[in-house]
């Protein structure tokens, strides 16, 4: 038992059999409608207008007048916010059951987000004039669901919670996997949040989608197993899926997936897709990182060693992991060492990491998961014998030239990217040409590392593709900002002044 729930893991056989749709019970289980009698129910129901929408259609656009508010009945909603690249950011998940709209539609305010769907969903819309009926007759009962709305619009926009994935299609690359292992352990983990289901093409075999959806209403997640044999199985898992996991062996060479133009279909990247890399003998081939991103643009990516890698691929997929960010400080930033101390001794997992200066260089070495007596080491060879800043230079721009800098962190970290680290990381930059901190989650970890830290006056500013970054700290001394944007869980963050 966990928080007073039954945790539930279970390979679906074919005698499951989920019940018929009752929208009523439906509606009743949705807590902006929870106090309404059954007359009420019954009135709610008859304002109802179902609508289908097929996977990448667009509900309603950031900026639109509301009109009405919607209720999810099948598949899932993404909602997006359009970014300053001119792209929509994934802000979180609208599941089955959940509402969406109706803050818009009570504060008479435009959309603040898009929302699309991100697979083949059915949606209930309650159009405006049908909503205030519902008011005007039950004024009592409905002060609940404004008071339900209200709560969410006066959330701050950093802090609105959206859902996370609770469907994920397992997409081995070949056959040269053992995707079943996997595939299990994944579940294993996801029963510790709540009921999980795996399926694969046996158990789905002459089933149709309205029984697949029947087993996704019954279990809090659902895991599709895609047999590396049988494609049409395969798709049929990609369609049903919130969120696309991508099993392959890190050794192969890399080669496009067998649904490339599927998974890197427009619909399909409003999806997350994570390109999980399974190491044999316990060890990360640095470079390998980078050769499978190639083949799946934008996706996230991470490393496998063991069990304990697979239980953090779950936390991070339904946003119970844990970050960490260390902020600048210059020698003060050591302490950053301590803290990791104090965490490790008390038992808790950190999932990902990110930093600026000091702190991203100490973080460095957290997301390659060195030990503390080994952080301690390197970090006093490298920082303290190492006299990094003893490289004098007539200061026509700073006081050092920054090669001993370059040259200690390159000898301590290697010629690794990012992408090699164990844990998820980024390090953030401040970018002079452009005017805005840059977040980085590739390339040469040495190179970044190198400037971050680049402390204005002190070290000469690093020049990459005709571009000036220089300190982190510059612009964004704690940059817990990227990693929110990551939709972890929990946020441990270490400031020293």
């Amino acid at each position: 038992m966990r928080n007073g729930k039954r945790c539930v893991s279970e390979t679906v056989g074919p005698t499951t059999t989920p019940s018929a749709f009752d929208l009523r019970v439906f509606l009743r289980a949705i807590d902006l409608f929870a106090p309404l009698d059954t007359a009420g129910i019954d009135e709610l129901a008859g304002e109802l207008e179902w609508l289908a929408l097929p996977g990448g259609a667009t509900l309603f656009a950031q900026g639109d007048a509301p009109d009405a508010l919607y209720i999810l009945k099948s598949g899932s909603l993404g909602a997006f916010r359009m970014g300053g690249d001119g792209l929509p950011h994934l802000l979180g998940m609208v599941n089955v059951g959940e509402t969406v709209g109706e803050i818009g539609l009570i504060a008479r305010r435009p959309r603040t987000a898009l929302v699309r769907a991100v697979r083949d969903s059915e949606v209930l819309r309650l159009s405006e004039a049908g909503f205030h009926r519902l008011v005007m007759r039950y004024p009592e009962t409905m002060l609940h669901s404004l008071g339900v709305a209200t709560q969410r619009l006066l959330a701050p926009q950093d802090e609105r919670r959206y859902s996370t994935p609770r469907t994920f299609a397992i997409l081995p690359h070949d056959a040269g996997l053992d995707s079943q292992a996997f595939a299990r352990s994944l579940q294993t983990t996801l029963a510790r949040y709540g009921s999980c289901a795996l399926i694969d093409a046996q158990t789905a075999h002459h089933r149709d989608s309205e029984w697949l959806s029947g087993i996704e209403a019954q279990h809090r997640f659902v895991l599709y197993l895609g047999n590396a044999d049988n494609a049409a199985w395969r798709e049929q898992c990609a369609r049903q899926a919130d969120c696309f996991v991508l099993p392959v062996r890190a050794a192969q060479t890399p080669s496009p997936w067998p649904e490339a133009a599927f998974i890197g279909a427009e619909r399909a990247q409003l999806r997350p897709r994570h390109l999980v890399l399974m190491h044999d003998g316990g060890e990360i081939r640095w470079g390998t990182a980078s050769a499978w991103l190639a083949q799946v643009h934008g996706a996230q990516h991470h490393h496998v060693r063991s069990a304990s890698d697979i239980e953090r691929i779950a936390r991070l997929l339904i946003g119970r992991s844990v970050g960490l960010v260390l902020s600048g400080g210059g020698a003060r930033g050591f302490a950053h060492i301590g803290v990791m101390r104090a965490l490790r001794e008390a038992g808790q997992q950190i999932d990902c990491v990110g930093g600026t200066s000091i702190g991203a260089i100490i973080g460095a070495g957290i997301a390659a998961d060195w030990s503390d007596e080994e952080m301690l080491e390197k970090y006093r060879r490298t920082f303290v014998a190492g006299k990094p800043l003893r490289d004098y230079t007539f200061p026509f721009v700073s006081l050092t030239r920054g090669r001993r800098v370059a040259h200690l962190l390159r000898e301590e970290f290697g010629d690794r990217d990012i992408a090699d680290l164990a844990l998820p990381y980024y390090c953030v930059c401040a970018n002079l040409t452009c005017g805005r901190a840059s977040v980085h989650r590739n390339g040469p970890l040495w190179l970044w590392l190198r400037a971050t830290c680049a402390i204005p006056g002190v070290l000469p500013p690093v020049f990459h593709k005709r571009e000036v970054y220089v300190d982190g700290a510059v612009m964004n001394n704690l940059p817990v900002d990227p990693m929110r944007e990551r939709r972890v869980g929990e946020i441990i963050a270490h400031w020293r002044r």
